[in-house]
C-alpha cells in the first residue's frame, strides 16, 4: 500500500531562525511557524481563535537561505514531511518531538525589512532538492540557444542624455 508523508504550512515565525553547524559543515536551521485558525462560535456567537505552532527544520542550502533572510514575524510557506524523533532530556527521561523536515520554503509578504532580496528561482521560492520531473507526453521545450559569442559590445556613448533618472 503506498503512504504519503506531506506537510505544507503558510505561516508566521514566532521568533528569529537559529542556525548551526554540523561538525561536516553542512548548516542547519531550526524555526517555529504559528498558524491561526479563527471561526465563529455557534452558541455564543464570538469570534474564537486556535494558534497551532510547529517546529520546523532546514538543511544544508535552505537551512543558509532561511537563517539569512528570514526573522521573526516572516510570512512563509513551507512544504516538508513530519519526522518524530526521540531523545534524552537532562534527567536522562526519553523525549519525542516531532518537527517538519521542510524541502521546500517561499517567502511571502512584503521584502521591507529582510536585508535586501533573495536570488530566487523561476517559482519564487527555495528547495533543498532538484526539481522534480514529471512525465508527460508532451514534447520538451526546445533548448534555449545561446548568443552568438561574436556580438559587438554595445556602445553606451551615443545614447541620449535625455533620460530624467
Amino acid at each position: 500500500m503506498a503512504s504519503v508523508n506531506k506537510v505544507i504550512i503558510v505561516g508566521n515565525l514566532g521568533r528569529d531562525p537559529e542556525t548551526r553547524y554540523m561538525p561536516n559543515g553542512e548548516a542547519v536551521t531550526n524555526i517555529a511557524v504559528a498558524t491561526t485558525e479563527s471561526w465563529k462560535d455557534k452558541n455564543s456567537g464570538e469570534k474564537k481563535e486556535l494558534t497551532e505552532w510547529h517546529r520546523i527544520t532546514f538543511y544544508r542550502k535552505l537551512a543558509e537561505i532561511a537563517g539569512q533572510y528570514l526573522k521573526k514575524g516572516s510570512q512563509i510557506y513551507v512544504e516538508g514531511r513530519l519526522q518524530t524523533r526521540k531523545w534524552q532530556d537532562k534527567d536522562g527521561a526519553e523525549r519525542y518531538t516531532t518537527e517538519i523536515i521542510a524541502d521546500t520554503m517561499q517567502m511571502l509578504g512584503s521584502r521591507q525589512g529582510q536585508g535586501g532580496s533573495a536570488p530566487m528561482d523561476d517559482g519564487g521560492g527555495y528547495s533543498s532538492a532538484p526539481p522534480a520531473r514529471q512525465n508527460t507526453s508532451a514534447p520538451a521545450a526546445p533548448a534555449r540557444q545561446q548568443a552568438p559569442a561574436s556580438r559587438p559590445a554595445p556602445n553606451f556613448s551615443d545614447m541620449d542624455d535625455d533620460i530624467p533618472f
